[in-house]
C-alpha cells in the first residue's frame, strides 16, 4: 500500500469512529496500539478502546470505596490468590508457580507470603484499601496470605471459608448376586 493510501483510509476510519481519538488518525492501522478515551457522555463507567483500528468498550472496575474482594486458594501443592471488584470481575491475580517457586515449595506460609506482596504491587493503581476475603481449600498457605494481607496495608472487612463440602457422597454400587 502507498502512503497516500494508508492515509485516506485512517481518514475513514476517523470519520467511522466519530471522535473515538484524534491521535489515532495519524497512524497507519497496522501500527496502530492501543488508545484510550474515555466517554464521559454515558455512564462514566466505560472507556473507549481502539486496538488495531477496532472500537472496543472496556468496562471500569466496581470499587466502592476503595473496597474489593480476594479469592485464596490454598491446596496441597499450590497457593492461587486473585483479587476481584464488588461484581466479580477479575483485576489481578498470583500464584506461587509465577512468583517463581517450584515444586513442593509452592504449598509454603511463605510463598503465600510472597504471593501477596507480589500481587499488593500490582494492584496499587485501583486503589483497593479494604477487601472481603473468600478462603477456599485446605493448604498451609491460607492463614499466611490473610496475615500478609493486612501486613501489606489491606484492611480485612470479612474473611470467609468457602472450601466445599460434600454431602450426602455418590450412590453406593448396587448389591452382589450370587
Amino acid at each position: 500500500m502507498s502512503a497516500e493510501e494508508i492515509k485516506n483510509q485512517n481518514e475513514e476510519l476517523a470519520t467511522e469512529t466519530a471522535g473515538a481519538v484524534d491521535v489515532a488518525a495519524d497512524l497507519p492501522v497496522e501500527e496502530m496500539e492501543l488508545v484510550e478515551n474515555s466517554d464521559e457522555g454515558k455512564s462514566g463507567k466505560e472507556k473507549t478502546v481502539m486496538v488495531k483500528g477496532k472500537k472496543k468498550k472496556k468496562k471500569e472496575p466496581f470499587l466502592r470505596g476503595g473496597r474489593g474482594q480476594i479469592h485464596i486458594k490454598s491446596t496441597y501443592n499450590n497457593t492461587i490468590i486473585s483479587v476481584t471488584d464488588l461484581n466479580g470481575a477479575l483485576l489481578a491475580w498470583a500464584s506461587a508457580g509465577k512468583c517463581g517457586f517450584k515444586g513442593a515449595k509452592k504449598a509454603t506460609p511463605y510463598a503465600a507470603g510472597v504471593i501477596v506482596k507480589s500481587l499488593i504491587d500490582n494492584i496499587k493503581t485501583f486503589g483497593i484499601k479494604e477487601a472481603e476475603v473468600f478462603v477456599k481449600g485446605l493448604g498451609m498457605g491460607r492463614e499466611a496470605a490473610v496475615r500478609a494481607l493486612g501486613v501489606n496495608g489491606i484492611q480485612v472487612i470479612s474473611i470467609k471459608d468457602v472450601t466445599p463440602v460434600a454431602h450426602g457422597g455418590v450412590r453406593p454400587k448396587k448389591a452382589r448376586r450370587i
